[in-house]
């Protein structure tokens, strides 16, 4: 996190977030195959050089560009506003974060794309288990009756699967937001 790192000189922090940013707007233009590090720092304004000495490696540039936004929605759903965060009923905070986690799927697709080519983010257990610890503990709330590890999980599974690369190329994102908050609000629902 970022209280775990060294104050970063000014330069330095400009051009760590150049590379970031233009990592990101690379990956939208051009998807996941398609983008090089030398592509990176030629779009950063900085030299290859500076990009491996900042991130080490394609992996360590998307490590860093996937746990942005995956912090930032802990962070919101541990102490933001409601309904995402504390506040609201358990409903309602389960479906904002399924709202809210398909987005984040939605706008960074060719960063999630491209991060499944490199060895898993070093937090990634720590990710994971939070998103199932959230959404389960909510679940428990909500529907006592349902094995509340498993259906989260089965919840979870598809935002990391093809038919969302699929249908957000397909120019379907509104349909998928639709279809994910319609599966979580039927399993809201009692029997």
């Amino acid at each position: 996190m970022a209280g775990d790192r060294p104050r970063e000189r000014a330069d330095a922090a400009r051009n760590r977030r150049a590379i970031l940013d233009a990592t990101r707007a690379l990956l939208a233009e051009h998807g996941a195959q398609a983008v090089t590090m030398e592509q990176v720092a030629v779009a950063a304004g900085v030299g290859k050089g500076t990009v491996f000495h900042r991130f080490g490696s394609r992996a360590g540039l998307l490590h860093e560009l996937i746990a942005e936004p995956a912090v930032a929605l802990m962070n919101a759903v541990t102490a933001g506003p409601p309904p995402l965060g504390p506040g609201a009923s358990p409903a309602r905070r389960l479906v904002a974060y399924f709202d809210a986690m398909t987005d984040l799927v939605i706008d960074n697709l060719e960063l999630v794309v491209a991060y499944e080519s490199v060895p898993p983010h070093p937090r990634r257990d720590e990710f994971h288990a939070f998103w199932a610890a959230h959404i389960a503990g909510l679940l428990r709330e909500v529907r006592p009756d349902l094995d509340a590890d498993a259906v989260g999980a089965v919840l979870l599974a598809p935002l990391g699967g093809e038919l969302v690369a699929r249908m957000v190329r397909a120019g379907e994102a509104d349909r998928l937001r639709a279809s994910v908050r319609a599966v979580v609000e039927s399993v809201l629902r009692s029997p």
